[in-house]
């Protein structure tokens, strides 16, 4: 035994590095996440970017009167004989609906297209500083920001081409020539909302505002008349619009009078006041009161749209 030599099993040596096996599936997990970075960056069905508006079409109408404007020291006797007399006060007379959820849309984002709506309508057409004071800041920060260019446009170069007058954008009278007799400005109207696509919101607002207007620096003792605006206004709403408060303005369409046909309405109303008269001859009568009316570029305000006093 003393001479028997140890049993002895040998080892395998130790392989340097990785094995074959574990560096090809390395080099496939490289591979693999690569090509994920690459179809994350190339991906060929990426969402598709949201499509600018198309800028706003608007038309301004005036409207002649027939007569001379009636007017009266008192303005809620003017409101009392006119086709106003039942109108609410300032954004009373802006109503919501009842508030449906459509197939893309939830209630609370019907909601805020017509709260929107209605601020814009508040702002553009209530806001004695943007009526009288030239304020346009108020309209401005709830446009979508992609109208903004055109709407600054509108202010900087008026043009009559349907695309940049101010008074399609909001209610503003020549400060030189009126002031608001009354703060309370008769309102009435509705606001009506729809999808208009999948991504897309449409409220339609037609409203007819009332106005008692008297010269500038007059006194107390100076009569009033009343001015009628009826605007109907197409808005859009994508969701980032709903997050962001804001609305897409698409159509904007007005009737405003009694003016002179010979003025110009495209930046700023020149009313008629109390006893004025329009030139002699024009188009038959128009009265913004009654929806569906037909109109002309220049029309007449009709009769039975003015205060009988």
């Amino acid at each position: 035994m003393a001479d028997h030599t140890p049993a002895v099993r040998r080892r395998p040596t130790l392989q340097r590095g990785l094995s074959r096996q574990a560096l090809i599936l390395v080099l496939l997990i490289a591979i693999a996440f690569g090509t994920a970075i690459y179809m994350g960056v190339r991906h060929p069905y990426q969402t598709p970017t949201a499509q600018p508006p198309e800028p706003l079409r608007m038309t301004v109408i005036p409207l002649s009167p027939q007569a001379a404007v009636p007017g009266s020291t008192s303005t809620d006797e003017l409101y009392a004989h006119s086709p106003a007399a039942q109108f609410r006060i300032g954004a009373e007379g802006i109503t919501l609906p009842a508030s449906r959820r459509t197939a893309h849309f939830s209630d609370s984002q019907v909601v805020t297209a017509l709260t929107t709506a209605k601020d814009y309508l508040v702002e553009s057409a209530l806001d004695p500083d943007v009526l009288t004071g030239g304020a346009t800041r108020p309209v401005r920060i709830l446009l979508d920001p992609q109208q903004l260019d055109q709407f600054d446009q509108s202010f900087e170069r008026p043009m009559a081409d349907g695309r940049h007058a101010p008074t399609g954008w909001l209610v503003r009278f020549d400060p030189a020539g009126a002031q608001l007799a009354d703060n309370k400005i008769r309102v009435q109207g509705t606001l009506q909302a729809a999808e208009f696509d999948a991504n897309t919101l449409e409220v339609i607002a037609d409203h007819t505002f009332v106005y008692a207007l008297k010269p500038t620096g007059s006194d107390a003792k100076t009569r009033a008349s009343l001015f009628t605006v009826r605007r109907e206004l197409h808005f859009r709403f994508d969701r980032d619009d709903l997050r962001m408060h804001q609305a897409e303005l698409a159509v904007s369409y007005v009737q405003a009078g009694p003016l002179a046909c010979s003025e110009d309405s495209v930046n700023r109303l020149h009313p008629l006041l109390a006893g004025q008269t329009a030139k002699a001859g024009g188009p038959a009568g128009t009265d913004p009161y009654a929806t569906g009316s037909a109109t002309a570029l220049c029309g007449s305000l009709a009769k039975s749209a003015q205060p009988k006093v």
